[in-house]
């Protein structure tokens, strides 16, 4: 099963999710991130937070939608919707679901309070992961309408 982690610039949020997702997934699940205006870059505190939890970000750059290594079966949009930002639609016969982050690449303040935005959103995004991840999911792959129920209630996770 593929899953696409979505946002706008895709180096951020999405990136750390797909980063997360992959270290924890079992076989079989396989996460990848994208874009729908990408940045070109992963942020490097991005880097930095995921090399320190010791989650490899090899592979890991900032792609466009349109350039998929895979089909996604299941795609999660991380753009935080209650700040304004708009999320983009995927446009394919998938099953979706919003997980909601504030984007961290707009903190401001010390080096340390950017920092903890940063860490805010893998908290966030982690907690999530290992929800999903702890679902049945064997069971669920097969009954999409309770797969989905279960991972729009994930989105309520605030770890």
């Amino acid at each position: 099963m593929n899953v696409l982690f979505l946002c706008t610039g895709n180096s951020c949020r999405s990136i750390l999710g797909e980063a997360t997702f992959n270290h924890l997934a079992p076989a079989g699940w396989r996460a990848m991130s994208a874009g729908s205006k990408p940045a070109g870059y992963v942020h490097p505190r991005s880097l930095a937070l995921l090399a320190r939890e010791g989650i490899s970000t090899e592979g890991c750059s900032s792609k466009s939608w349109d350039n998929l290594p895979a089909t996604p079966d299941i795609v999660i949009t991380v753009c935080a919707s209650a700040a304004g930002e708009t999320c983009p639609a995927y446009l394919g016969p998938v099953l979706r679901t919003h997980w909601g982050v504030e984007d961290p690449a707009h903190a401001t303040g010390t080096d340390e309070e950017i920092d903890a935005a940063f860490m805010k959103a893998y908290r966030i995004l982690r907690a999530r992961i290992e929800a999903f991840l702890a679902l049945p999911l064997e069971t669920l792959r097969h009954d999409k309408v309770a797969l989905k129920a279960a991972m729009d209630n994930i989105a309520s996770i605030e770890k």
